[in-house]
C-alpha cells in the first residue's frame, strides 16, 4: 500500500499544495497518483486524512478527489480524540464512508483508545475496514513500550483483538 501524502486535507508541498491553494493540492496528489501507477498498477494507493471523527470534512474532501478524478483504493483516516472528536463521531464518519464510498478504509493513526477504536474499526459496515496502525507505540499519549524497551499492559487487548476481528489468510 502507499499513500500520496500524509493527513492531505491539509495539503502537501507547502506552500503551493496547502489547503489554501486546492487546485495546486490536486494537481499535486493526481501527479502523485500517476507517478505511483506509472511503476506499479496493482499496488493499493491511499488517500490519508485526518479527519477520524469529522465527517463533513472528510466527505467535502474526499468529493473533491472524485471530482479532480483521482483515483484511490482506500481512504486512510487518522484518529486523535483530542483534534477528531469522540469515540461515537468516529464510528459515525467510518459508517458514513463505509457506505457511501466503494473504498476500504484503514485507520492510518490513533493511539488513544485501542480496544474501542479497533472495536469501532472493525465493526463498520460491509466488512470494508482494512486494518489499523497504531502511531509511535513508544512515546505518544499511550504508550505500548516503556522506555527500558518492555512492553506494558496495554500490549495485552492486540491478541484478543486479533482472534475477535482479523481473519487469517491462506
Amino acid at each position: 500500500m502507499i499513500q500520496v501524502g500524509n493527513e492531505i486535507n491539509h495539503g502537501i508541498v507547502w506552500p503551493a499544495g496547502d489547503s489554501d491553494h486546492q487546485d495546486q493540492l490536486f494537481e499535486l496528489l493526481k501527479e502523485g497518483v500517476t507517478g505511483v501507477r506509472s511503476v506499479n498498477k496493482k499496488v493499493p494507493l491511499m488517500m490519508h486524512l485526518a479527519c477520524g471523527g469529522q465527517n463533513e470534512e472528510s466527505r467535502i474532501f474526499l468529493d473533491k478527489l472524485i471530482a479532480h478524478k483521482i483515483s484511490f483504493d482506500i481512504i486512510g483516516q487518522s484518529y486523535y480524540p483530542q483534534w477528531h472528536g469522540t469515540l461515537e463521531d468516529l464510528k459515525n464518519n467510518l459508517t458514513d464512508l463505509a457506505k457511501n464510498y466503494p473504498q476500504e478504509v484503514v485507520i492510518v493513526e490513533y493511539t488513544a483508545f485501542k480496544k474501542e477504536v479497533n472495536e469501532i474499526a472493525f465493526s463498520i459496515p460491509n466488512k470494508k475496514m482494512r486494518g489499523t496502525f497504531i502511531w509511535e507505540p513508544l512515546n505518544t499519549w499511550e504508550r505500548i513500550f516503556e522506555k527500558d524497551g518492555k512492553s506494558n499492559a496495554l500490549i495485552d487487548i492486540y491478541p484478543e483483538l486479533s482472534q475477535k476481528w482479523i481473519t487469517p489468510v491462506h
